[in-house]
């Protein structure tokens, strides 16, 4: 992954989903995430909640969760989720960061989380959050 550059503080981050997409803001000072609402949203349908997303919270970049099989292998979200990710930086203009989200579901049901969409984006987030200098 690549290292953001400089002043990058505030990150917006996406749990892709076909059907829903889980959301956290987190910022680099505390390197905590909070959920956001999920976007319940398919398609091109969905792109309007995130635009009002950025327009509220100002992010400096984005962040969003590639899912990989157990052993690292892509599959059709995969391929989704980087789709996801490219369609953000045509539309919004933001710097996009690739997490390996393997196992965040899983991790935010075994958590008992309440939306395990938001969950998982804050694990993302927090995945990303750490792994920075």
């Amino acid at each position: 992954m690549p290292a953001p550059a400089a002043g990058l503080q505030t990150f917006l981050a996406f749990d892709f989903g076909v059907k829903r997409t889980g959301v956290a803001s987190g910022n680099v000072l505390t390197r905590t995430a909070s959920p956001q609402a999920t976007i319940a949203a398919q398609g091109a349908a969905r792109f309007p909640a995130i635009q009002a997303r950025i327009k509220e919270w100002q992010p400096d970049a984005l962040v969003v969760g590639i899912p990989f099989h157990p052993d690292g292998a892509s599959h059709d979200n995969t391929r989704r989720a980087q789709q996801f990710a490219r369609q953000l930086r045509g539309r919004f203009g933001l710097q996009v960061f690739e997490v390996d989200e393997r196992y965040s579901t899983t991790e935010a049901l075994a958590s008992g989380a309440w939306d395990a969409d938001a969950a998982s984006a804050c694990i993302i987030l927090e995945q990303f959050l750490r792994s920075l200098p």
